[in-house]
């Protein structure tokens, strides 16, 4: 069962192309204008092993808030989908990273029941980097925990340097979706759920 999908989003203020594999090599590829925002992207797919391809036009002359979020939701949407009906995967995922002074935990359950909690230093949402505002990554996160359909939790748990602290969060996400939306050997392809669905 091929777990690839393409989608494309498409408003007056931005058009996206996506690709997403979940049994990929962790590439990421295409055209992103956004530097900071393609540097994230980088670790959410080597850590998460998603294949994704993404060509974002936006109206960053404005800013960058419509383009991320707009990722966030094209690229939840594709996770999404490419999960199908959720039999056999191990659903649950979590890993703690540590990156120098920060440490940072992210859990998600692909439950279908959207659910978003960052708890951390306000550090996240201060500054930018580049052309990218630091409060964008809340934002990416939550607009990503609705359209995934999954709870996201993300705590970290101390840091002082504003990109270790982001980027700890991109890859600790990279490999909670790795280890949730991969298939259990053991699970005989049943809806990981004592519902019986999701």
């Amino acid at each position: 069962m091929s777990r690839k999908v393409n989608m494309q989003r498409k408003t007056k203020e931005t058009d996206i192309k996506i690709s997403v594999s979940l049994d990929g090599k962790g590439k990421l590829s295409g055209d992103n204008p956004i530097p900071f925002f393609e540097h994230m992207l980088s670790h959410l797919a080597k850590y998460s092993l998603l294949d994704i391809h993404l060509d974002l036009k936006g109206d960053i002359e404005i800013d960058c808030h419509h383009s991320v979020e707009d990722t966030a939701i094209i690229l939840g949407d594709a996770i999404h989908q490419a999960l199908g009906d959720k039999k056999g995967i191990f659903r649950y995922g979590c890993f703690t990273l540590p990156m120098d002074e920060v440490l940072t935990t992210v859990s998600i359950d692909f439950s279908n029941r959207p659910y978003f909690q960052y708890t951390g230093p306000d550090l996240i949402s201060m500054g930018k980097f580049g052309i990218y505002d630091s409060e964008l990554t809340h934002e990416f996160l939550h607009k990503l925990s609705i359209h995934a359909k999954m709870n996201l939790h993300v705590l970290v748990h101390y840091g002082k340097n504003r990109h270790h602290i982001h980027e700890s969060i991109f890859k600790a996400l990279g490999f909670s979706i790795r280890f949730a939306s991969e298939i259990d050997q053991k699970r005989n392809n049943e809806i990981p759920s004592t519902k019986g669905t999701l």
